[in-house]
C-alpha cells in the first residue's frame, strides 16, 4: 500500500471548473472518504487519481512517484464502481481471477490468489457459482475480490454500495471497514451518504461546488464544522442556525438572538463586524423552566429512544433531540436552553466558522 498526495489539483470542462485546486495527503493504510452532494467534484477527483481523467493542472503522487499523466493501467490502483460490471458468462472464480489471467500469470498461481482472496471475503463457497444468480451483496464482494486479487497499492471506490438496498448497505459498511482493517489497504471512498463516510472513514474530505470545505476525522467534522455548508450537510437532522447581528465586545460570553440572550464560547479569532450565525446541534438543546429562548412546539418525530421536537421561535424553527419519555404536546410553550460549550459561530457573509474556545477543547458528551 502507499501514500497518495494531491497537490493543487484542478479540472475544468470548457468553462466549467469541476475541481478547484485541491490539496490533501492520504497516509498509507488510511480509509479516506470524499463526501459531498451530487456534482460537487468528488467522482471527478477520484477519476483523476485513477487516471481515467487528466487534470487541467496540479500533481498526483502515488508512493512518492508523480503519476499525474500516467495511464490508468500503469498506476497500480484498483477501481471499484457502483455498477458491479461482472462478466455474466463466467463463474465467481473466473471473474475474480480475470485480471491475473490478463497479466499472463500461471494458472496455479491464479487459483491460489483467487482462493486466498475468497477466504478474506468469506465467499469460498460461491467460487463455482454464476454471478447472475448471486445477491447484490455477494456480487459486490465478487467485484471487490476482482480488485483485491491484483494486490494494488490503493483501492478507489466510487459509491460501491449505491445499488444495494438499505439493509445490505448497512451490513456492507461494516464488512468493508473490517476488510480494510484486515488487509491494511489505502482506500479512497466516494459517497454522498454521510452515514457511510462517518461510520467507515478515518479521514473525510467534505466537498462542495468543486472545493474541499474541510478535511478531518468524523468527530472533528461533526463537532467543529469549518463552514456553514459542512455544519448543514453533516448530521441528521443537521445543525440549527440562528441569525443575528454581531455585537460582540472582547471577552463577551453571550449574544442577543431576537429577544434572547444566549451564552456562547469566547471568540478567539476572526471577530467580524457584520451578521453572524449561531449553530447548535439538536442534541445540545434542552427544555427548562427558565430557558434562554422561548417558543411553541410545532411537531415531534418519534425515533424510539429519542424524539426530534421542532419548536417555532422568534429567530426561526429549532429542532431538539430529546428523550422520547419526555411528554411533549403540539402548541405547548417551552423554554430552550443551549449547551454553551458546544455552540458554533459562523460569519454569515463568508460562511466560515469563527474560532472560539470550544474549537480548542471539544469531545463527545
Amino acid at each position: 500500500m502507499a501514500q497518495i498526495r494531491i497537490e493543487n489539483l484542478h479540472k475544468t470542462f470548457d468553462q466549467f471548473a469541476a475541481v478547484h485546486d485541491s490539496n490533501f495527503a492520504i497516509e498509507d493504510g488510511t480509509f479516506f472518504a470524499l463526501l459531498g452532494p451530487s456534482g460537487c467534484g468528488k467522482t471527478t477527483t477520484l477519476r483523476m487519481i485513477a487516471g481515467l481523467e487528466l487534470p487541467t493542472d496540479g500533481r498526483i503522487l502515488l508512493d512518492g512517484e508523480d503519476v499525474t499523466f500516467r495511464r490508468a493501467a500503469a498506476r497500480d490502483i484498483a477501481f471499484v464502481f457502483q455498477l458491479f460490471a461482472l462478466y455474466p458468462h463466467m463463474n465467481v472464480e473466473q471473474n475474480i481471477g480475470f485480471p491475473l489471467k490478463c497479466q499472463g500469470m500461471p494458472r496455479r498461481e491464479i487459483r491460489e490468489r483467487v482462493r486466498e482472496t475468497a477466504r478474506l471475503l468469506r465467499i469460498e463457497d460461491l467460487l463455482p457459482s454464476k454471478t447472475s444468480k448471486l445477491s447484490g451483496g455477494d456480487r459486490q464482494r465478487v467485484a471487490l475480490g476482482r480488485a483485491m486479487v491484483r494486490r494494488p497499492k490503493a483501492f478507489l471506490m466510487d459509491e460501491p454500495l449505491g445499488a444495494l438496498d438499505a439493509e445490505f448497505r448497512q451490513l456492507m459498511c461494516g464488512e468493508l471497514r473490517d476488510l480494510h482493517d484486515r488487509i491494511a489497504a489505502t482506500t479512497i471512498y466516494v459517497t454522498h451518504d454521510q452515514l457511510e463516510a462517518m461510520s467507515m472513514a478515518d479521514q473525510i474530505a467534505v466537498m462542495n461546488a468543486g472545493r474541499i470545505e474541510q478535511i478531518g476525522t468524523p468527530q472533528e467534522i461533526y463537532d467543529r464544522p469549518a463552514s456553514l455548508f459542512v455544519a448543514d450537510f453533516i448530521g441528521s437532522p443537521p445543525m440549527n442556525f440562528l441569525h443575528f447581528e454581531a455585537a460582540l465586545e472582547p471577552g463577551s460570553r453571550s449574544v442577543q438572538v431576537g429577544n434572547a440572550s444566549i451564552a456562547v464560547p469566547e471568540i478567539r479569532e476572526g471577530r467580524p463586524s457584520g451578521p453572524l450565525v449561531l449553530g447548535v446541534r439538536p442534541e445540545h438543546i434542552r427544555f427548562s423552566d427558565t430557558g434562554a429562548l422561548r417558543g411553541r412546539v410545532f411537531g415531534a418525530e418519534y425515533l424510539g429512544t429519542t424524539q426530534i421536537v421542532t419548536v417555532e421561535t422568534e429567530p426561526g424553527r429549532v429542532r431538539a433531540r430529546l428523550p422520547s419519555s419526555l411528554p411533549v404536546e403540539v402548541g405547548e410553550i417551552v423554554n430552550l436552553t443551549f449547551r454553551a460549550s458546544r455552540l458554533a459561530l459562523f460569519d454569515a457573509q463568508t460562511g466560515s466558522a469563527i474560532k472560539t474556545e470550544s474549537h480548542e477543547s471539544v469531545g463527545h458528551g
